[in-house]
């Protein structure tokens, strides 16, 4: 078993209050779990206008197959022209007692 997760940082221009940004930021989250079988959050900023950070979490057997997800993922990401990604981290964890 592998744990996968996906920190993406947003810029969301122009928003101009917070329940603006959460607007776009509920769409997002509900677009990513509409097209992928995965557990998305807002996991940072939660207290700025313009910046936001979520975290995006599959368990898979295979790396690549995570990988790839993401990678879509995060191209979708902005193409609205509602939110920017700025920098994304991916991160792979092996629970203990799971197998190789």
């Amino acid at each position: 078993m592998l744990v996968a997760v996906l920190t993406a940082s947003l810029l969301f221009p122009g928003a101009l209050s917070l329940k603006d940004k959460r607007r776009r930021i509920a769409g997002l989250t509900a677009r990513i779990r509409a097209g992928y079988p995965v557990s998305v959050a807002e996991v940072g900023h939660q207290e700025l206008w313009q910046r936001g950070t979520i975290g995006v979490a599959l368990v898979t057997t295979e790396a690549r197959l995570a990988q790839s997800m993401f990678d879509r993922i995060t191209d979708g990401i902005g193409r609205n022209g509602e939110v920017e990604l700025l920098s994304r981290t991916i991160e792979f964890f092996r629970p203990e007692g799971g197998e190789a």
